[in-house]
């Protein structure tokens, strides 16, 4: 698939994954523009407050990203604005262990997706340049897949559960499994929605934040400089498991 990579089936410490596709990098600016282009209620001036913080695509002017930042990851988008994306691209976000599995490129028991040793050539991370890179800057992982630490946090489909590694299911794990709401644009369950899950660090992440295993937790609602997201699929082309 265009832009997608497809990662096998396999084992981490929660459990096991089916094979699934996610996109080899972080959604730019660029592309969420035409997503905005084409659903007017998530254009800047007409998403409902309920969806954000009051920072939403803060540095936008109106459809159009800061100048000079097309390929850079879209930033200040909420964790229903991603979900929406997602839907509207016929894809869905990530889980938490889908997430961690395709970061970790095909090694285990180790911090980062290169090694056990932290580097600052191969990730934007800990205020070293300061800002987003365009998506592509830094090397891949063994997956194929750009920033996915560093750059910008990504918001998984998750809820956050502290338990989460002790009472999901085995087989592809997910918590909140039987929530109402993940699955439309409408939310109208909006008070089901409970704390997200973030992963990967941003730029402003230190060496511990971009650990694979790190998690973030926040409401669903919030917009950050270094938040963003990517999009993943099921084989079958269906936007759940």
């Amino acid at each position: 698939m265009k832009n997608m990579a497809l990662i096998p089936a396999g084992n981490l410490e929660i459990g096991s994954v089916s094979t699934f596709y996610i996109d080899t990098h972080p959604v730019t600016n660029l592309e969420y523009q035409e997503f905005l282009v084409e659903n007017r209620q998530w254009q800047k001036s007409h998403i409902k407050d309920r969806f954000h913080d009051g920072d939403y695509l803060k540095h936008w002017a109106g459809n159009n990203y800061p100048a000079g930042k097309a390929n850079h990851p879209v930033v200040y988008v909420s964790w229903f604005a991603a979900v929406a994306y997602a839907l509207w691209a016929g894809k869905r976000l990530p889980t938490e262990a889908e997430w961690e599995y395709a970061a970790r490129g095909g090694l285990a028991n180790q911090n980062y997706p290169w090694g056990d040793t932290s580097d600052n050539t191969k990730a934007n991370y800990d205020r070293n340049v300061g800002d987003t890179t365009r998506v592509g800057q830094y090397p891949p992982n063994g997956y194929g897949l750009y920033d996915i630490i560093g750059n910008v946090w990504e918001w998984c489909l998750d809820l956050y559960d502290d338990d989460f590694f002790f009472a999901t299911p085995r087989k592809n794990p997910r918590a909140g499994t039987n929530e109402v709401g993940w699955l439309t644009t409408n939310f109208t369950d909006i008070e089901t929605i409970p704390i997200r899950v973030l992963r990967g660090g941003g730029w402003s992440a230190t060496q511990k934040g971009i650990c694979v295993t790190n998690r973030l937790l926040l409401s669903p609602t919030n917009t950050i400089y270094d938040y963003g997201f990517r999009c993943a699929q099921s084989t079958s082309g269906a936007t759940a498991q």
